[in-house]
């Protein structure tokens, strides 16, 4: 165990066990679609952690994308079609 986790548990802050942090690690390990669709079920946290990174930017990259799409058609829609969009979007 490291020295970092044991003075955790020493402070009287919230605990986590291992088998907390596995499982919550296995759990990000099939959220992920680059790691879930892999045959093989060993990697490691380290990994499952750097992916989750990786995909966590990639939908903020898209979500970006579509904001600034979604901008662009606004602005070349007359009134009644934006105001159509902007009422679907509310739903």
């Amino acid at each position: 165990m490291s020295s970092r986790r044991s003075r955790s548990r020493q402070s009287g802050g919230s605990r986590i066990t291992d088998d907390q942090i596995n499982d919550l690690v296995t759990k990000l390990q099939q959220l992920l679609p680059e790691i879930h669709n892999r045959h093989s079920d060993k990697v490691s946290a380290a990994r499952v952690l750097q992916e989750t990174c990786n995909y966590i930017r990639s939908l903020h990259r898209e979500v970006d994308d579509l904001s600034e799409r979604l901008s662009e058609l606004l602005a070349t829609s007359d009134n009644a079609q934006a105001a159509i969009i902007r009422s679907l979007l509310m739903q």
